[in-house]
């Protein structure tokens, strides 16, 4: 017989809840974090710029210019949160959800730049020391690190990997201030100014960290890498013990559109006896059931596979 194909029918979706994507970005929701995060970390970033370059302190200085691109990152996740929603058409047949993602990619990098701009600045402050006022710098240190508290606060809720990669540059914000609080702290008490390149280069590295984590989720969904926790072994033993006339699946692919949204395709051989349409209905039910993916491709096969090298 020959090989029948055929894609799920869009109106199954609601049958079952599904953990490996959804429709239910709750859109609004975090594109109003975003924009509250946005006025609130753009209107303190202009104040802090002018007092990191009044007091030169460059804990304050690093955190106004991370602030500055927090801003800008902030505006990247709303455009790309905006963008995502767009129903899908001829040029982008699975929407453009991946816009998220690339947000998300593009803040990553962002962090890991920033991080190497203070730590070459932190270098340059160690061998040429320059005076610091250190009563600024706290009130100014402590000003940033409740205006970053409250934006931490906004997005936390948000669980889409846009909302995460901004919310990853306020968090990294924070530890800034925190930082620029403490390098003031000490030279207020002891005057020992490297303490600010000092606390600033660890801060750099916890930024590292923190921003590898977003490019690397980022870039594994752009990659089209397989959902998180994706096991083909144990989802093809699972069809074969549950369903008695599948006879051997293979050719699996799964792979992450928008980091939320995973697909599926896979062939399967069944029996004779068993209709195209009965077997797709099966697989397709035993996947969203046990496997959470609803947007799956079954090919069905009921003798050798056409393309065996697919």
């Amino acid at each position: 017989m020959a090989t029948a194909k055929y894609q799920q029918d869009n109106a199954r979706h609601s049958e079952t809840p599904h953990t490996h994507g959804g429709h239910h970005h709750g859109g609004d929701v975090h594109d109003g974090r975003l924009l509250w995060a946005l006025g609130l970390t753009t209107g303190f970033m202009v104040i802090e710029v002018l007092a990191g370059l009044w007091s030169g302190s460059l804990a304050l200085i690093a955190d106004a210019g991370h602030m500055l691109t927090d801003s800008a990152s902030l505006a990247l996740a709303l455009f790309a949160a905006i963008t995502s929603r767009r129903v899908a058409d001829e040029l982008r047949t699975f929407g453009y959800g991946r816009a998220r993602v690339l947000a998300a990619f593009v803040n990553g990098m962002l962090l890991l730049l920033i991080s190497a701009w203070i730590v070459i600045e932190a270098a340059q402050r160690l061998r040429e020391p320059v005076p610091i006022l250190a009563g600024p710098m706290l009130a100014v240190a402590i000003a940033g690190l409740l205006v970053n508290v409250i934006g931490y606060l906004i997005l936390r809720g948000g669980a889409d990997i846009n909302t995460r990669g901004a919310l990853a540059h306020v968090l990294s914000d924070l530890l800034g201030s925190v930082a620029a609080i403490t390098a003031a702290g000490v030279i207020l008490l002891t005057g020992w100014t490297p303490a600010d390149p000092l606390l600033s280069v660890v801060v750099a590295a916890l930024i590292v960290r923190t921003g590898w984590r977003v490019v690397r989720e980022s870039g594994h969904a752009l990659l089209e890498g397989s959902p998180p926790g994706f096991d083909a072994e144990r989802l093809r033993n699972s069809l074969l013990q549950t369903l008695p006339d599948v006879l051997d699946v293979h050719h699996i692919h799964a792979w992450t559109v928008d980091a939320d949204e995973a697909y599926l395709t896979l062939h399967v051989q069944v029996a004779e006896s068993l209709a195209p349409d009965a077997a797709i209905a099966a697989v397709q039910r035993h996947l969203a059931e046990h496997f959470q993916f609803r947007h799956t491709t079954v090919q069905v096969e009921h003798r050798h596979c056409p393309a065996p090298d697919h």
